[in-house]
């Protein structure tokens, strides 16, 4: 069993959020080029298919390891909520491709666009958590994160009121209320990604 190895969990949490931008940043454009779904689809599977060796590594490293740069629970969380937003950004990739989607509701990219803002700020942090001497950068990204959403779930909201009040065809609502919901979830996770680092930061910060 190593002793420690702390460059072995920085980079796995760099790396990972470096995936999920990548990905998240594909939803968009699958989204916004649904012609292309088929091709982006299998790269955004291919992305988690990373992600997931990373967490497992990371788990493992975590058994093997005496001395950890964080406590045992907030690396296992931070490392497996990081893998549920990119498993969900590739839930709603497979479902866009699945359904044949031709033209993405204009909600859905405004919840995808706001995603990737939360990723990109999260793979920020995790570039700036290795050293914690000056916390308010890291919890202002934090707040930040928890602000995205806040706003994607309020699109969320008025993107399945439109589908009710406009009277959607049954097989169009339950599609596209699938495809949301994995979206905005996406963004849940990035939340709780944020709520695990500024644990960390007051703790250690």
């Amino acid at each position: 069993m190593a002793l420690t190895r702390d460059k072995e969990f920085w980079t796995a949490f760099t790396s990972h959020s470096q995936l999920t931008v990548r990905a998240a940043g594909l939803l968009v454009e699958m989204l916004e080029h649904p012609e292309r779904r088929q091709k982006i689809v299998q790269e955004i599977s291919d992305l988690e298919h990373e992600g997931d060796k990373i967490t497992h590594d990371t788990v493992l490293a975590l058994h093997q390891t005496w001395i950890t740069p964080l406590d045992r629970e907030s690396i296992h969380g931070l490392i497996s909520r990081l893998d549920d937003v990119l498993d969900f950004v590739d839930a709603a990739a497979d479902r866009i491709a699945l359904y044949e989607i031709e033209l993405a509701r204009p909600e859905a990219i405004d919840i995808a666009r706001i995603l990737l803002l939360s990723c990109s700020e999260i793979e920020r942090a995790m570039g700036m958590l290795q050293n914690m001497k000056d916390a308010k950068p890291l919890l202002t990204l934090c707040m930040h994160v928890n602000r995205h959403e806040h706003d994607a779930d309020q699109i969320f909201r008025r993107a399945l009121a439109r589908l009710f009040n406009e009277r959607t065809e049954p097989l169009e609502l339950m599609k596209w209320r699938d495809i949301l919901e994995s979206i905005e979830t996406a963004t849940d996770r990035a939340e709780d990604v944020a709520n695990i680092i500024e644990g960390i930061v007051l703790e250690h910060g």
